[in-house]
């Protein structure tokens, strides 16, 4: 660490030098900067940079390589392990540079490193194209791309490292470079799930697709209905078409209008079937759940970027995930995921999930670090609440989920869905043989690991 007044003399200089804004502690505006998603996380950091374009991001890895400090990367503030915070070091937040460009004889997206889910999808809802997003149109982009990116549109469109065309990064020692397969591909395809362990990605360009129409139909049952709900949505993704997607989900009864008052804050099972599609051919494929007993139903065209927003979760609640990718949902895992969903923490935000994958999924490039390609299902207990007396019950229902459904796991897993789990879930996550050759990556461009603020490849 550098002398007080070295420091000092350092931050004034940074002060005069940004075009962003630049926060330390006792600064008006700092305690608000270091606010992220998950309440759990509580960090202070020593300097925040609010950059505005890619000299400030350059500017302020160098000014933390020159004081020796840590530097954590903000996007979205999205992560679970509140990964872009840390204390005593600086954080680089790209908030601010979120413009979203769309070419659209090219059907691509260029995206600054700062925009949400939002920006994109409201940019490229009038050309009637989109890409594979997050589920949450609060995430940050550049996090959700670069650690593989799994949404609704992904059996339709490919994970979005599928469709990642170029990156603009600036690495540990300040330098700006840019990758795609003819420029630094090697670093292109660390970047490819290996996610920000390489520098700072000030913008990503993204292959965009058709979509004229979208459409879902969300169906709540009382929970003694939620085994067979699952099986047959499970029938009908697995007989349907790559357009459909969705999942099974038990929640708690949200104050909505569709929902029946006396359900409101009691444990409901749901079927979301969202579609790539005009409304009428959705519905024919949501005959079968919405011939089952239920007490709700949605069923409607929507366009793509206001139903991103469906399911957000505000900001300020505690939070706990994690995930197991599957060898499939037959029945017998069927009634284990049921008898968890019904042990779910409730009232409160805590989600139980199924997820299908497959499609253009399983049918993408092999040759990228996702390990989990291969895998029809994925189980997300996405624990969220309100109170920290339920630290310690939603914690555990969380990890009791992921033991039960282990006799089903492939053994990989999507990072971006978990937490810091520890070394071998990060292998788990990456591949054993990707793991090698990213640490071989890393090893070139960050051989000091500046960036560790991430689920973390050790330079080898």
């Amino acid at each position: 660490m550098a002398s007080s007044s070295k420091a000092g003399a350092a931050l004034s200089a940074l002060r005069d030098d940004l075009t962003g804004d630049v926060f330390a502690p006792g600064d008006p505006g700092y305690d608000d900067s270091r606010t992220v998603f998950n309440a759990m996380i509580d960090r202070r950091p020593a300097v925040i940079a609010q950059c505005a374009d890619d000299a400030d991001v350059a500017r302020s890895v160098r000014f933390a390589r020159d004081l020796d400090l840590k530097i954590a990367v903000r996007g979205g503030g999205h992560s679970v392990a509140g990964m872009a915070l840390n204390d005593g070091g600086l954080v680089i937040d790209l908030r601010r540079m979120h413009e979203v460009t769309v070419y659209r004889a090219a059907q691509s997206v260029r995206v600054q490193g700062g925009a949400l889910m939002t920006h994109l999808d409201r940019a490229t809802q009038p050309h009637g194209l989109a890409t594979t997003g997050g589920r949450a149109s609060t995430t940050g982009v550049g996090g959700f791309v670069l650690g593989g990116g799994s949404g609704w549109l992904e059996r339709s469109c490919g994970l979005a490292v599928d469709n990642l065309i170029g990156v603009d990064l600036i690495t540990a020692d300040g330098t700006a470079v840019h990758t795609s397969n003819e420029q630094n591909p090697e670093l292109f395809w660390a970047l490819h799930g290996g996610g920000g362990n390489f520098g700072v990605a000030t913008s990503l360009i993204l292959k965009l697709h058709e979509l004229p129409a979208f459409s879902m139909a969300l169906v709540l049952y009382l929970p003694e209905f939620g085994r067979e709900a699952t099986r047959t949505y499970r029938d009908v993704i697995e007989a349907g078409p790559v357009e459909a997607s969705g999942g099974i989900l038990y929640l708690t009864g949200p104050p909505e209008e569709f929902v029946p008052p006396h359900l409101v804050g009691e444990l409901l099972c749901g079927a979301l079937l969202a579609y790539a599609g005009p409304e009428q051919d959705m519905r024919k494929l949501a005959e079968p759940l919405l011939a089952l007993p239920h007490e709700a139903e949605v069923v409607t065209a929507i366009p793509y970027a206001d139903f991103q927003c469906m399911i957000d979760d505000p900001p300020g609640l505690r939070n706990y995930w994690s995930a197991e990718y599957l060898t499939g949902a037959p029945d017998d895992f069927v009634a284990v995921f049921a008898a968890a969903g019904n042990s779910m923490p409730v009232p409160t935000g805590t989600q139980h999930v199924l997820f299908p994958l497959g499609g253009a999924v399983a049918d993408g490039p092999s040759q990228y670090p996702v390990p989990y390609r291969d895998a029809p299902w994925v189980v997300h207990p996405f624990g969220i609440w309100e109170d920290p007396a339920d630290d310690e019950r939603c914690v555990r229902w969380v990890r009791n989920v992921r033991t039960d459904v282990r006799p089903w796991s492939t053994g990989a897993v999507y990072l971006n869905f978990i937490g810091d789990e520890g070394a071998e879930r990060v292998i788990a996550g990456l591949g054993a043989e990707n793991t090698r050759r990213l640490a071989s990556v890393k090893r070139q461009y960050d051989p000091d690991n500046v960036f560790r603020f991430n689920h973390n490849i050790v330079p080898a």
